[in-house]
């Protein structure tokens, strides 16, 4: 079972920046996909972005294209989502997620194993 803990949240005004981290470990986390994802109060937990085992391919969602990047360090076993020009729609608890399966982290709703999430919250 992989060990995901989450971090960087905080609040911001609009149009502000975080970086969040995700920190995990277990048996072959360094050859897995691993992604970001958020959830809104009463809306479904959704995938932000994704990328591949080694960081070759990513995948944003439409509403973070250009604002958000996803990047990681494999030999910290850590993803990285850098997070610009946010908006008040971006309030969220932030997850994060692996799979050898680059597809799998598109099945939300499989998705059984996640970090406790670290809380965004973007207000003026």
């Amino acid at each position: 079972q992989v060990h995901l803990v989450e971090s960087g949240g905080g609040s911001v005004q609009p149009g502000g920046s975080l970086r969040l981290s995700c920190e995990a470990s277990g048996p072959l986390i360094s050859i897995s996909a691993m992604g970001w994802y958020r959830q809104a109060p009463g809306k479904q937990r959704e995938l932000v972005a994704a990328i591949s085992n080694y960081g070759a391919v990513t995948y944003y969602n439409d509403s973070v294209k250009g604002r958000f990047t996803i990047s990681r360090d494999n030999a910290k076993n850590t993803i990285y989502l850098q997070m610009n020009s946010l908006q008040s729609e971006d309030t969220a608890v932030y997850y994060c997620s692996a799979n050898r399966q680059w597809a799998a982290l598109f099945e939300v709703d499989m998705i059984t194993n996640w970090g406790q999430g670290t809380q965004v919250t973007v207000s003026s």
